[in-house]
């Protein structure tokens, strides 16, 4: 088995804190409370928040998988029921609800993770930039689950930019990137991603015909050995385009914030939703 790299294995125990505001009925509740009704209008609404009350567009480039009607469906329209400051106070709040149940040094391993998403690069990351210029307290003890939320997101967007980029240096699009992760898992999988970003079936079998024409799927649509080179070059990227936060806190305090990360990680990956866009799976 493969060694994970640092920067994926960070990220495999940060992005289950960061999904709970998603796929955690506390966090989902925030929103339902804050009057958005359907896990959709929580979704585009919280996680765009950080931009304003941009349209469509701007979101449409920067969450990248989604298909557009997907998104004009959400935006502006959200807009009209919440205003940004209301669904970042909601997303946190929500955040807030599920990690203050999980048992585990929260102050140290948000101290850590903040000092981290303190160093990510800036330039080129639109999602990661707006969720790091995000007010803090200044005292992590103060609200060390606030910290350790929004320094996750802040670290889950900021590599999320970069994968976003090494997409787009391989020539894939929104609908192409979807059916190459499906082939790659051996077509497992299609029955969710599909409706979960909002592809028609016109619109898959289309981008099916696309990879097939530069062999990166066969008469089958399974994944030949260019894809899978593909998702190699793909992957180193991503996380070279993600490893200064780690390089900045150094290697004893990674792996230290590893080492706290891990069991809240557990705890909170067993709170999402199963299965979920993400591809997350329970932690042991």
């Amino acid at each position: 088995m493969t060694e994970l790299s640092t920067e994926r294995r960070m990220w495999s125990l940060f992005e289950p804190v960061h999904a709970i505001t998603y796929f955690a009925d506390d966090a989902l509740g925030a929103f339902e409370e804050a009057g958005l009704r359907g896990f959709w209008r929580g979704y585009f609404a919280g996680r765009s928040a950080p931009l304003g009350a941009v349209p469509a567009g701007p979101v449409l480039a920067a969450f990248y998988g989604f298909a557009p009607r997907m998104v004009t469906r959400a935006l502006p329209d959200v807009w009209t029921r919440i205003t940004p400051a209301a669904a970042l106070d909601a997303r946190l709040d929500g955040a807030r609800r599920v990690l203050r149940k999980v048992e585990g040094d929260l102050t140290e391993a948000a101290s850590l993770l903040r000092a981290a998403a303190e160093a990510v690069d800036l330039h080129g990351r639109v999602l990661g930039a707006a969720n790091a210029t995000l007010p803090l307290p200044q005292d992590t003890a103060e609200d060390p689950a606030a910290v350790l939320w929004q320094a996750a997101t802040t670290l889950r967007e900021h590599r999320g930019d970069g994968h976003v980029a090494a997409l787009l240096v391989e020539g894939l699009d929104g609908a192409e990137s979807n059916v190459w992760r499906v082939a790659l898992l051996d077509g497992a999988g299609r029955e969710f991603y599909q409706p979960a970003r909002g592809w028609t079936d016109e619109e898959w079998a289309a981008a099916i015909d696309r990879l097939r024409g530069r062999d990166w799927l066969d008469a089958e649509g399974r994944a030949t050995g260019r894809a899978r080179e593909a998702y190699t070059r793909v992957e180193r990227t991503t996380d070279a385009l993600a490893a200064t936060p780690w390089r900045v806190l150094g290697t004893t305090a990674t792996a230290r914030c590893a080492e706290l990360l891990h069991p809240i990680a557990a705890q909170t990956s067993r709170m999402l939703r199963h299965p979920n866009p993400i591809g997350l799976q329970p932690i042991s």
